[in-house]
């Protein structure tokens, strides 16, 4: 053998010696299968309800009137508990909403305000007041190039399952195979402006009988119904006997009770407020997005009310749904549960 065949042939045999060995540590050791998710961070505080969101309303200010101050605690929030996705109870850019998807409104006041990892989830909209002195319809297509701004149209609904860990129609639960309980929260995202017009009685009668229609087909399992719009039907703030506050509970009572709603989600009014009216709902107002507007202490249908900047933070499960209000600095104002 030449002596360069015979130095060749050693190199090799070297090589694959000091690379076969480390490749023969893993035989026989079991082959992992890690996904992404099972890498994030995870919440620091856990509870036992499957669903969890935040409410937020009245809120689009450039980051001006503490805005700023809520979308930090929010993303605080967030990062400490569960969050499944934001719901935006309306008025989402003010003075005059926005012109196109391409706006610059976009910017100033959401993608830059809402920056934290945490709220980089799906966000649920409707809209306000504000909303409709532009192109309403611009704030749907931007949910065609945005990731998180989820907005099919201006009334929507979503059944979303509370199995613990399930995989739901239309966001992250996962459903635990082993566990027998069957139970959904129906949402139901409504246009509400429109009522204040008589000019816009067709579309409120088209959008009337798809709230009842959706209601009468909705899942057998549905524990939890809940709808969300701007105009609340109740209040303790400046519009406690306001037109629009009369005309949304002249048209909502009767449905409400027929299909027992649960709550009653909303902003309009600038602050926090839970409130129990005579029969099966109650109202929820979380329109404390950043500026401020009074409310009124000592009114017996009143649970709560704050004029104070925050968001409120819901956990649903099949049995019982717990909602607490949330300053910017972080601390629990008021907070009850509901059961079933």
């Amino acid at each position: 053998m030449k002596r360069r065949d015979f130095v060749k042939n050693t190199t090799l045999t070297a090589i694959g010696a000091s690379v076969l060995a480390p490749l023969s540590s893993f035989a026989g050791k079991r082959v992992t299968h890690i996904n992404s998710e099972d890498l994030t961070l995870i919440p620091k505080i856990k509870d036992d309800y499957a669903l969890h969101f935040m409410a937020l309303g009245d809120w689009g200010r450039n980051g001006e009137y503490d805005q700023l101050e809520v979308a930090k605690q929010m993303g605080i929030w967030g990062t400490e508990h569960p969050l499944d996705f934001v719901v935006s109870v309306g008025d989402n850019f003010y003075p005059k909403g926005v012109v196109s998807e391409f706006d610059p409104l976009w910017h100033y006041s959401f993608e830059n305000i809402y920056t934290a990892h945490s709220l980089q989830c799906d966000w649920y909209p409707v809209l306000g007041n504000h909303d409709y002195h532009s192109d309403v319809d611009s704030q749907i297509k931007y949910g065609k190039i945005s990731r998180r701004w989820d907005m099919p149209a201006r009334y929507y609904s979503k059944e979303i399952s509370l199995s613990k860990g399930k995989d739901k129609e239309d966001g992250p639960v996962r459903e635990d195979k082993t566990s027998k309980i069957k139970s959904k929260a129906l949402l139901l995202f409504i246009d509400t402006d429109p009522f204040l017009h008589e000019t816009k009685a067709d579309y409120v009668e088209k959008q009337m009988s798809w709230i009842n229609d959706t209601f009468k087909k909705a899942s057998p399992d549905v524990t939890w119904k809940i709808v969300i719009g701007h105009h609340p039907y109740h209040t303790v703030g400046p519009r406690i006997n306001n037109y629009d506050t009369l005309t949304m509970r002249n048209a909502l009572s009767q449905v409400f009770e027929d299909n027992k709603v649960d709550i009653y989600l909303s902003g309009h009014e600038h602050s926090l407020q839970h409130l129990k009216p005579g029969g099966y709902t109650h109202q929820f107002i979380s329109g404390a997005g950043s500026e401020l507007t009074a409310v009124t202490a000592g009114i017996p249908e009143s649970r709560f009310e704050a004029s104070t900047h925050g968001f409120m933070y819901f956990s649903v499960g099949p049995a019982s749904l717990n909602v607490k209000a949330v300053n910017t600095e972080g601390k629990v104002l008021y907070e009850t549960t509901l059961a079933k």
